[in-house]
């Protein structure tokens, strides 16, 4: 592969980041949790569970959690306990196409930061990047 492929793919993949219809997901997303609110309201069960894991399994939810983790969030900047603290589009493409939200969550690192004005610390968890890329 030759250097001038390897820029393209990476403007590419950087383009699609940048041109994904984000108002058309965050609709989508919300659609299917208003369905699901009312299926609880009328207490059907199994149409919940079948939404939820349709939410759950849906690209665009992921994409919108990946999205507000690694753009959105505040502490977007800070490093987990695996040392990654930023990612590129590429990257978040690759964490989109290879998250898994049916297992387990993974550990987060704990770290006590001061409260604001006082000698008291609090915890803050940081989640870790590839907690959601691994099956």
């Amino acid at each position: 592969m030759s250097s001038s492929q390897v820029v393209n793919t990476s403007e590419r993949e950087s383009n699609e980041w940048a041109q994904t219809p984000w108002r058309k997901l965050e609709q989508y997303v919300f659609q299917l949790q208003k369905r699901i609110y009312r299926a609880r309201q009328r207490g059907d069960w199994k149409t919940v569970r079948g939404l939820q894991r349709l939410l759950r399994r849906s690209r665009a939810a992921r994409t919108l959690a990946v999205r507000r983790v690694t753009q959105d969030n505040s502490g977007k900047n800070t490093p987990g306990i695996d040392g990654v603290a930023k990612l590129s589009p590429k990257e978040r493409l690759e964490m989109v196409q290879t998250m898994n939200l049916s297992d387990k969550a993974r550990p987060v690192r704990r770290v006590w930061i001061p409260k604001p004005g006082k000698t008291e610390m609090r915890p803050l968890g940081i989640p870790i990047w590839p907690a959601y890329c691994i099956s």
